[in-house]
């Protein structure tokens, strides 16, 4: 195994392909060897070979694509940690993508954990800063399209009590705002989400408290808000995950 990676990683640097001769010179492997190992991996997918020139498979890309996406994700978890830990809050990382909203990742601590999702996210946007800040980021058309399949539902006493009424509320939330939700989604529990700007994905960073801590969180979130524009240029690949 490891002298197959050497040869996928000596392969790899030869963007022109290279012979099996120059491959068994520069992995230090023995001619015979570097013959058996070649025709393996090019059976398997990882290498292939032409005019005898080796170059990087479809299997071996796919890898390198899996890796890349698996380094972004690392890089978003990472961020995330870093803010749970510098707040002191939980913090989550959501998209709307194909009518969908899609928590994509969740930082928290069991001295400072995440609201329990004891409805479902996607189907309640109109109850958690979440989807109020994902939905506020589309047009008119694609939030009525989105109640049309997730009409609004009363979770708590706190809730927005009909699609008219959230819509006119999405309509006053002003760009790049905070959006703050106070015991709409779970009694007990407030919480704000950021506005990201992501091309034309609608995407958002978001802190929850406990509602006794709610004189916290427009400063948390304002705080979170001036880390994430120190980092955003280097995070919009990672973040579009």
């Amino acid at each position: 195994m490891q002298r197959a990676m050497r040869l996928l990683e000596t392969v790899a640097v030869h963007e022109y392909g290279a012979p099996a001769k120059q491959l068994a010179r520069e992995t230090g492997l023995a001619l015979p060897t570097t013959y058996h190992l070649l025709r393996t991996l090019v059976h398997e997918g990882y290498l292939r070979r032409d005019k005898g020139l080796f170059f990087l498979g479809e299997a071996a890309e796919r890898l390198s694509s899996s890796g890349a996406r698996q380094k972004r994700r690392s890089t978003v978890v990472d961020a995330l940690a870093h803010w749970r830990d510098v707040l002191g809050v939980p913090v989550y990382y959501a998209v709307y993508r194909e009518g969908e909203i899609e928590v994509m990742c969740v930082s928290d601590t069991p001295g400072n954990p995440a609201v329990e999702e004891w409805a479902d996210f996607r189907e309640t946007g109109h109850a958690h800063a979440v989807g109020q800040c994902l939905l506020s980021q589309l047009d008119e058309d694609a939030r009525r399209d989105h109640l049309d399949r997730y009409p609004v539902q009363p979770l708590t006493p706190y809730t927005v009590r009909d699609n008219h009424s959230l819509l006119r509320r999405l309509e006053r939330i002003r760009r790049m705002e905070p959006v703050t939700e106070r015991q709409e989604y779970a009694l007990g529990a407030v919480c704000a989400a950021i506005p990201l700007t992501l091309g034309t994905t609608a995407a958002t960073m978001a802190i929850s408290l406990p509602a006794h801590q709610a004189d916290r969180l427009l400063p948390a979130a304002r705080q979170l808000q001036t880390e994430i524009g120190r980092l955003l240029g280097s995070l919009a690949l990672s973040i579009s995950m």
